[in-house]
């Protein structure tokens, strides 16, 4: 009775009841619905086989399907699920609901002797992996060509082929990912995604032992290598110059005026007044020193002086001590000496050596003073007068220069 106008699928029913030999039924490409609403449908008991594709029956046709049907078409309507609970075919074999609107596999709770099952061309993104475990006398799934998403829940489906051992119709060439764009023509046998991107605990235990590292890392350059200090130092610097930037025209803070900046502890200051000095600024040569008692400016902050002062020197003499690497504000000095010999690529540090220094005394944010030790020659105050003439010579030679 295919091609023809019949509405109502509980009226054929009805027409059917008493067809005590109908076994076979073909009601394809007509208008058919059921819309459940309570209507009795009543079927010939010999029925076995009956094809409703291409109408326009929806999920409520599962509750007017002959009891002994074992070969059912439902292709091409507008089922979207299959209402688990409400049939119950005990005898149905096989079920094609190709080209309808599924959005999964169909459970078999109400089709315990299903053995096809045809799926292809619905709206199924991500299908149960779990399907022949609730299924399991079903023999052949034609499942392609469905909008399929390539994600971590695809994954499962996918290892079901290799366990179903060929039990998925037109595998692999039918079974192609649609979203996401970027994977779009892939085959599913094609796609994999690693253990780690899918299994979420594993992905935040790994998250957690990472972050657990980083802070780790953190704090051990905190703790060790003093890193605030640094980022507050630089940062010190940058509001400096970028003040610089904004000063009359007339200031000469980026111009030499000094030979040398002097930075040495307090505590060794009786050796710095009274031999340094008059060493350096009496005599042939007459040199310029910038020392931080008498030309730091008034009114400017400690740190801001310090770098206009190293600015505004040739080189910088550092006067190394026990006591000088107990000194915050000699360490300051030594920072802003050192950013300025790597931004200008100069040669202007000068270190003279006041007393050895055991290495344990350094602490760890002195580690760019141990490297200056490592690599660069300093000059060692003698003990012996005899050789203080070729110390003030050598040290004379290290910063004459014509400012």
């Amino acid at each position: 009775l295919q091609k023809n106008k019949f509405e109502s699928l509980p009226k054929v029913s009805f027409m059917t009841s008493h067809m005590k030999s109908l076994k076979y039924l073909d009601m394809s490409n007509n208008l058919l619905r059921h819309n459940g609403a309570g209507q009795q449908c009543h079927w010939a008991e010999s029925l076995t086989e009956l094809d409703l594709s291409s109408n326009q029956l929806a999920d409520a046709v599962f509750e007017c399907l002959p009891v002994n049907v074992r070969k059912l078409s439902l292709q091409n309507n507008q089922i979207s699920s299959v209402p688990s609970g409400v049939a119950e075919l005990k005898s149905l074999e096989e079920l094609n609901l190709a080209s309808n609107r599924l959005a999964d596999l169909p459970g078999c709770s109400g089709f315990p002797s299903l053995q096809f099952l045809s799926v292809e061309m619905n709206s199924i993104l991500t299908p149960s992996a779990d399907f022949f475990q609730s299924c399991p006398g079903v023999r052949e799934l034609q499942a392609g060509h469905n909008p399929f998403k390539c994600s971590c829940e695809l994954q499962a489906f996918i290892r079901l082929e290799r366990q179903a051992g060929g039990k998925l119709f037109g595998w692999p060439a039918a079974y192609v990912c649609e979203y996401p764009e970027g994977l779009r023509g892939t085959e599913l046998k094609d796609f994999h995604l690693s253990q780690l991107a899918c299994n979420t605990t594993l992905l935040l235990v790994t998250a957690l032992l990472l972050t657990l590292v980083l802070v780790a890392a953190v704090a051990f350059l905190c703790i060790c290598l003093d890193v605030p200090w640094y980022v507050r130092m630089t940062w010190q610097w940058t509001q400096t110059k970028r003040r610089a930037r904004h000063n009359p025209r007339g200031d000469a803070g980026s111009v030499l005026q000094f030979h040398a900046f002097i930075s040495y502890s307090e505590r060794d200051s009786l050796w710095v007044k009274n031999e340094l000095i008059p060493n350096l600024e009496k005599g042939e040569g007459c040199v310029q020193l910038c020392q931080h008692e008498r030309n730091f400016i008034p009114g400017k902050s400690i740190v801001e002086n310090i770098i206009n002062c190293i600015e505004k020197s040739y080189k910088s003499i550092f006067v190394l001590s026990p006591n000088f690497v107990q000194s915050e504000w000699c360490h300051y000095e030594l920072y802003f000496a050192h950013h300025k010999l790597f931004s200008e690529n100069s040669n202007s540090l000068i270190l003279v050596l006041l007393e050895p220094i055991p290495p344990y005394l350094i602490p760890a944010r002195y580690h760019k003073l141990k490297a200056l030790m490592a690599k660069r020659t300093y000059l060692e105050w003698p003990k012996e007068r005899s050789k203080r003439a070729l110390f003030w010579a050598n040290l004379r030679a290290a910063i004459s220069v014509n400012l």
